[in-house]
């Protein structure tokens, strides 16, 4: 059947998060080791891990499992919109969230110093801001795909954060006729509600669309669940078991041309 609609996940499948994060993270920690002598790599590992744990223990982690937001990007996110009271208590808790993992993650590597811990907590936000990276397939994609489907962006996350993505790469968000975040609607994919509510968006039925994204467990899932057809960008060759199952599977967002015409 033919596709009237083409919707598209946003980290990781057209914006390169995972690498933005990851020089941040290298940045930071460089600065780190120029003051103190640790070894990098051990406290960005350290500080990940400090802020899952950090970030597993407080209150409103179901809520920030449901809506999408991971515990990194806590640590830049200011949390200042979204209607809910769980967005408020996001907000309050950021600054200190930012400021225990890092002066957790040194003190693990033997370095007690509050102060600096709070300063890195300050600079990680400055160098994830610095970097908007896109895939160098992303335009070219949405080029041969704008006006010939309706595009829609259904992405997790925090309204304020995943807004402040898109503003850093200002080409992107013209090319899509609805951009839904799951801290708006109240709930994240892989919910069937939230891919209903873009289906409605659209003015179109399930199997007039294709979702595409990195992620099995929120874009694949939620896609499958409500019968449309999903399409899983898997550049790292990640072998998955036959729990989630796309309908497709590519290497390339290009790729996604083929299977179209198909």
């Amino acid at each position: 059947m033919a596709k009237q609609a083409v919707l598209f996940d946003l980290d990781d499948t057209l914006l390169w998060d995972d690498r933005s994060v990851k020089e941040a993270f290298e940045a930071t920690c460089k600065a780190a080791a120029a003051e103190t002598g640790v070894n990098p790599e051990e406290l960005e590992e350290s500080v990940r891990r400090e802020a899952r744990a950090l970030y597993e223990s407080y209150e409103t982690f179901p809520f920030t499992k449901m809506i999408g937001i991971n515990p990194f990007e806590g640590l830049w996110a200011p949390f200042r919109e979204g209607e809910q009271e769980e967005f408020r208590q996001l907000e309050r808790l950021a600054p200190q969230y930012r400021k225990a993992a890092w002066t957790q993650g040194l003190k693990s590597l033997g370095v007690d110093d509050e102060e600096l811990g709070a300063r890195l907590a300050e600079q990680f936000p400055a160098e994830r801001r610095s970097r908007p990276i896109v895939y160098e397939e992303t335009f070219r994609l949405l080029d041969a795909l704008k006006g010939k489907y309706k595009l829609l962006l259904l992405t997790n996350g925090s309204p304020d954060l995943q807004r402040e993505k898109l503003a850093g790469v200002p080409e992107l968000a013209p090319y899509f006729d609805h951009i839904i975040i799951s801290g708006e609607f109240g709930e994240g994919k892989p919910a069937a509600s939230i891919f209903k509510h873009a289906l409605e968006k659209l003015g179109i039925e399930p199997e007039h669309g294709i979702m595409v994204g990195d992620k099995l467990t929120t874009d694949i899932l939620g896609a499958n669940t409500i019968g449309m057809t999903s399409v899983w960008i898997n550049r790292h060759g990640t072998v998955r078991d036959d729990e989630i199952v796309p309908t497709h599977e590519i290497k390339h967002l290009e790729e996604l041309l083929k299977l179209l015409e198909n």
